[in-house]
Formats: C-alpha cells, structure tokens, sequence
C-alpha cells in the first residue's frame, strides 16, 4: 500500500491532493450531519467556486445529498469514508505515528486523528468519534463502562451510537463530581452514552476532591457504598489527560499542596492522580470512585487526549503502563514521537 501511494506521489502528485480534498468535505460533512455550503467552504478554506465543483461530483457518484436545508451525507459515503480510513492515514503518515507509539508504550492499539483539537473544533468532534468507534468495538454485553469528565470526554459521548439498545450494559461515572460546567461532568456524560445507547446508568452525587472525616463518613452509606461497588467493577474505562498545574488549579487545591506537587515534578492528571514524567504517581486525592487498584485490574482502559501542549502529559500517563488504548491527534502524536526519539538518545 505504502509503495503504491509513494509511486501515486511520483507519478501524479496532483492526484493525491485532489483525493484528500474530496475526503476531507466527506469528512466534514458527516461530522456535521448538516451542514450549508457557506459554512462547510470557511471550515475547510475552499473557495465557495471550488466546493461547488466538488459537491457536484460527489452528489453525483451518490455520496453526498443536497437538499435547500444543507448538505448530508448518504450511507454510500460513510461506507466509502470508513474503507478509506486506513488509505488516508497511510497516505499522510498517520499510521506511522500510530505504530511508533503503539509499539514504544506496549498498547493494544492506538487511533491518531489529523489535525490539532486544540486549535480545531473539527478535529475535536473526530477525537471524539474515533473514540466512539474504538469503545463500541470493545464493548461486550453486561459490560460497566466507567467514564471520566472534561470537554474531550463529553465529545465522546455525543459521537456513541448503537443500532441495536445496549440493555445489559451500565454506564457510570469514574468518580465525584468537579463542580465545573455541568455539561463536563462524569455524572452527565455517562448518562449521555447509556441514553444514546439504550443502556443503563448510575451516578455519584459526591463532590470530586474530599477530606479524610468526609470521606469516612460518606463511605458508610449503604447507597454510595452499592454505587461506588460498580464502579470499582467496570471492565473498561475512558478517561481523558489533563496538564497536572491546570488541573489542580480548577480542582482548587490548597496552594501548598499545589507547591510540593510541583517540587515532586507532577506533569499530567489522570482518574484524580498526578503523575510525573516517568509515569509514577506523585499525589493521589482522596475520591470517591475508581482507585489506583482498580486501574490496574481494568480489563480495558481508554485514554483520550490531543492537542500538541497534551503531548507530554500524555506520553506521562501512558509510561504509568495501565493503558490499552489511546486516542489522539497528529499534533499530539508528533510530540509524543519527539519524546521517544529524545529518549532513544
């Protein structure tokens, strides 16, 4: 594949770009589900003249459908889009970035997105779709899946979908809540995925970070207790990465504690846990829900997280050695790839 794309480049370069154009207002537009032209030509920087030219063609080979309301993809094009899939990223070297990581950090697999999620919203929404993708291909009947919270993660649920009603599964949060943004929260989105999945869920109403008498005492409740048990039975889960700074400051930790985390070097947050540049955990947070523990024991961990200043902290997390799966961005991937190649120096 690799020798015939190469050759495709010598011979009739002009090909190749014509390919990633037509993939890309593809792509776009199925991230959309609807979209209008004078949109969809700014999001990808194509002259109105020129994305005219294109849709035609792709209304016209059945892939796209064009309706006075917008833009749609047809069921031929999605078909066509998840068989180039593994064509395009050949094409642009994603695969290779995949493989570098995969085989540095031992993961089962790893997904890069093009793009930076960072600076796109685009690539974000396909963060959270690729992520979709890799979870429902893993899930298996009577499965608890615990989910984490933040922007990346509720991108995730808003992408899972299932033809068929998951009725045995259970979707739960991985822990208390933050007290940011409702919307970011574990509660929400693992009631998010079991809704759009027909599953089932429970939630966690306790906050995210407390002291030793409050945690002591919420512990003895039967009704958190039975909660925080399937939890801590999940066979997989999803978790996002997070700059160890930029998280505790939204988690509102005592200066002091924030200080000697510092000291000790933390660099990424993941579950509640900080983590340094070796993957070893510097400070932990008294939560109710997933421990280290349990971590260790999950059958299935996912982790999803891009964006090129994530590149460290993700490459952290991933040295913890407890991940099966990541999930990121081919800014991200790029800085993960610089880290290894500094390592092998």
């Amino acid at each position: 594949m690799r020798q015939i794309i190469e050759l495709q480049q010598q011979l009739v370069p002009e090909l190749l770009d014509v390919m990633r154009k037509r993939y890309s207002i593809l792509h776009q537009v199925m991230l959309t589900e609807l979209i209008g032209r004078r949109t969809l030509a700014t999001a990808l920087s194509l002259t109105e003249r020129v994305l005219r030219t294109e849709i035609e063609f792709l209304k016209a080979q059945g892939l796209l459908d064009v309706h006075s309301s917008g833009i749609r993809i047809t069921d031929a094009g999605r078909e066509l889009l998840e068989r180039l899939e593994p064509v395009y990223k050949t094409m642009f070297g994603l695969s290779e970035l995949e493989d570098r990581i995969r085989t540095r950090f031992g993961l089962s697999q790893v997904v890069v997105v093009a793009g930076d999620s960072e600076s796109s919203a685009q690539t974000k929404r396909e963060l959270g779709r690729a992520s979709a993708q890799v979870l429902r291909k893993v899930m298996q009947p009577n499965d608890v899946v615990a989910v984490t919270g933040g922007t990346t993660i509720a991108q995730v649920a808003n992408h899972l979908s299932t033809s068929t009603a998951l009725k045995t599964n259970w979707f739960v949060p991985a822990r208390g809540g933050l007290g940011e943004s409702l919307d970011y929260q574990a509660n929400t989105i693992a009631s998010t995925m079991a809704k759009r999945t027909g599953a089932q869920y429970r939630l966690l109403h306790v906050p995210d970070h407390l002291g030793e008498e409050a945690f002591s005492s919420i512990m003895q409740e039967p009704n958190i207790r039975e909660i925080v048990d399937v939890i801590r039975s999940a066979r997989i889960v999803v978790h996002g990465i997070g700059d160890a700074m930029v998280m505790a400051r939204r988690r509102r930790l005592e200066k002091d504690v924030v200080d000697a985390m510092a000291a000790e070097g933390a660099l990424a947050e993941s579950f509640g846990f900080y983590f340094d540049r070796n993957g070893a955990v510097v400070h932990k947070m008294q939560t109710v829900g997933l421990r280290l523990e349990d971590i260790v024991k999950t059958e299935v961990v996912i982790g999803v997280a891009g964006g090129k200043s994530k590149g460290e902290a993700i490459a952290a997390v991933m040295r913890f050695g407890h991940n099966d799966v990541l999930v990121t961005d081919e800014e991200a991937a790029m800085e993960i790839v610089a880290i290894i190649e500094q390592e092998g120096h």
